[in-house]
């Protein structure tokens, strides 16, 4: 059997899914940690890795509890990359910090810990997000002139969080400088490069319902698609989901100079989805299913990526393409 040589986490998520399609394309033998055995079969079952046919080069852990005391510790033995991107999902509850900043953290510094039992792991790859180094006033709307990179450093929101997005802001604000704190204090043997992605859209192939298609971010947009409007404005920046899952194969390849962060995000205007939908699926507006006939304002955020695009050779896709991938999805799965 191939040795895994990379560890993914978060293999069953929307970016962790094509995360594993990309490292397997790279030719990496992965070692995926799952929470149950059920989710192996999930993923044997998608139609890209059939087609890959990776054989041996994709084998399973079960890690149930990725908050336990050296939860990674057995998952990581062998590997020289680590992909991790599980993390809680901006779900309410009555303990947002108990729920969703709390887990971040210590899913991010457990398998950070458990690598540095690992002589063998060289390079660490952390999904963060744009909302860890945009300042939150900005992302609720109030304009700051400025245009913000990847390297910005924010102060994290403290609790009690009056929303659910101030608490997933606080736990990707707290996760980086968690993981930046441990690798001035430890030193570690390795080094860790961060991705930070915007809104990410893009068709999921592990949905198997059209109701399945547009949960998560992908529901940003396809919102007004199917006619919902809103008068609350969002903010812009969104990132193609084959895009940002290339950005993190790419940081593995230790050519790329570790400790650095990366953005893949791409201004969007929110409504402008309505104008795709009725250029590439006329007939699906016609009849209705897809109304096309929703609202959703955007406030614009500068936000610079080029120096993800330059280091990494290609550029990110537009609004446009990221619209049409799940769309068609959609459609595909209405029948």
């Amino acid at each position: 059997m191939s040795t895994p040589n990379l560890l993914i986490t978060g293999a069953t998520g929307h970016i962790g899914f094509r995360v594993l399609v990309e490292a397997l394309k790279a030719g990496y033998s992965v070692r995926a940690a799952i929470r149950s055995e059920g989710k192996a079969n999930e993923i044997l079952a998608a139609p890209s890795i059939k087609s890959l046919a990776p054989g041996n080069k994709l084998s399973f852990i079960v890690v149930p509890d990725i908050l336990a005391e050296g939860a990674y510790d057995e998952a990581l033995k062998g590997v020289t990359y680590v992909v991790h991107l599980a993390s809680p999902l901006a779900n309410p509850s009555d303990d947002m910090e108990t729920t969703i900043v709390q887990p971040a953290i210590k899913g991010t510094t457990g398998i950070l810990y458990s690598a540095l039992k690992v002589p063998t792991v060289k390079r660490v790859v952390i999904t963060s997000s744009v909302v860890a180094v945009l300042p939150l006033q900005t992302m609720l709307g109030t304009e700051d002139f400025k245009v913000h990179t990847a390297q910005d450093r924010q102060p994290a929101p403290e609790g009690p969080y009056g929303h659910v997005f101030v608490a997933y802001v606080a736990s990707k604000a707290k996760a980086l400088a968690a993981t930046e704190d441990f690798v001035r204090v430890k030193k570690p043997h390795f080094d860790i490069n961060n991705i930070h992605p915007g809104f990410v859209i893009g068709a999921n192939e592990l949905a198997t319902t059209a109701k399945g298609v547009i949960k998560g971010t992908n529901e940003m947009m396809m919102g007004q698609v199917l006619g919902m409007k809103s008068d609350q404005p969002r903010m812009s920046g969104t990132v193609h989901l084959h895009d940002v899952a290339k950005v993190h194969i790419l940081a593995l390849d230790l050519a790329v100079k570790g400790g650095q962060s990366f953005a893949a995000i791409k201004n969007n205007v929110w409504d402008d989805a309505l104008g795709y939908v009725k250029k590439h699926f006329p007939e699906a507006v016609e009849s209705g299913k897809l109304p096309a006939n929703g609202d959703q304002p955007t406030f614009n955020i500068d936000f610079d990526a080029s120096k993800t695009e330059e280091t990494f050779g290609f550029k990110f896709q537009d609004y446009e393409a990221q619209t049409v991938s799940v769309v068609e999805q959609y459609l595909a799965l209405l029948g």
